[in-house]
């Protein structure tokens, strides 16, 4: 299940690689796309894609080799779902499980950013690993660097509420994948929930807007535990459509107000005797940015932390709708 916006430039890659992989793997797949009400044309291309009517060409840049997918598609592969409006990555993915999830026949379903893209071995592996489970992952590995690790799992500072990257920037072949006792969530960006996880923790945690849903989420797993699984990779092309940080690019002010506005918001709600230690931690983010001169990083990162109404440069980027639902009645 994929959630898109603003995602026409990179969605082809990804459901194309998926099915490809799926279908070397010889594992049966069911694509639904939650379409977060894009204004580019993402969902023209996904059905032009999908009827065979727009060629596919892979980029210079894949990682791996690459088998052309049949079209048209077989009816029922791939699904459409349109949100409506921008409620946010949670609420995108809220809809796409309470939809799958009314097959009695799926126990599991793979929530993927499109900004990814599946080698062949992924699915099987994500298939075939057993149950019970909470949550479950791989490794995320940078498309840009594919020698370089993202993440493979995710670790929570108690004191800060900042979120860590298992492995960041070591090598892929050198770096021995670690056990599920080491994470404290697994990524959105490659994440399979199984169906005794939703039915026992509901729907995933949807005020966010975006970051850190999903570390709220992994918190009422209860005695379910998480998953790392070997030989789930997938490579990811990172923030993309939200202007999240990677490899020789910086956050920029949108991506800096929802993150510190999400990780302050789940310290209040789960971590509240380290509200203090936490207003340290963004105090010195923001001591960065000034010596750096970087004062819309400063001024953004100040309001997310205090849950503040956003900057221009931030409110702008999303619709009227999309705004009512990002910041209540903050505007």
């Amino acid at each position: 299940m994929l959630v898109t916006y603003y995602s026409a430039d990179v969605i082809l890659d990804c459901l194309e690689t998926l099915v490809a992989a799926a279908i070397t793997d010889g594992t049966t797949l069911r694509v639904a796309v939650v379409d977060n009400a894009s204004p580019d044309n993402c969902v023209v291309a996904i059905r032009a894609w999908a009827a065979g009517v727009r060629p596919y060409a892979p980029p210079a840049d894949l990682p791996f080799a690459h088998r052309s997918v049949p079209k048209p598609l077989p009816e029922g592969m791939l699904e459409i779902i349109p949100a409506g409006v921008n409620g946010g990555f949670a609420a995108g993915v809220n809809i796409g499980l309470r939809y799958l999830f009314t097959d009695p026949t799926i126990d599991r379903v793979w929530i993927l950013n499109p900004d990814s893209v599946v080698p062949p071995g992924t699915p099987a592996a994500f298939a075939a690993a057993s149950s019970p489970f909470a949550l479950m992952g791989g490794r995320l590995v940078y498309h840009d660097t594919p020698g370089l690790i993202q993440m493979d799992g995710g670790t929570l500072n108690r004191w800060t509420g900042v979120t860590g990257n298992i492995n960041q920037y070591a090598p892929v072949i050198e770096t021995p994948l670690p056990g599920p006792a080491a994470s404290d969530f697994i990524t959105g960006a490659s994440m399979v929930a199984s169906r005794c996880f939703y039915e026992a923790a509901g729907p995933m945690p949807e005020d966010y807007f975006l970051y850190y849903e999903e570390v709220d989420w992994a918190l009422r797993r209860g005695d379910l535990p998480l998953a790392v699984i070997a030989g789930a990779v997938v490579y990811h092309r990172a923030g993309t459509s939200i202007g999240s940080a990677a490899v020789g690019r910086r956050a920029t002010p949108f991506s800096l107000y929802f993150k510190h506005r999400a990780r302050m918001r789940f310290v209040r709600r789960h971590l509240p005797r380290s509200l203090a230690t936490a207003w340290i931690y963004t105090l010195a983010k923001m001591g960065q940015f000034m010596l750096r001169g970087w004062w819309a990083d400063v001024d953004a990162t100040f309001r997310g932390a205090r849950d503040a109404p956003p900057p221009r440069v931030v409110r702008d980027r999303l619709d009227p709708a999309a705004a009512m639902r990002a910041f209540a009645n903050k505007l």
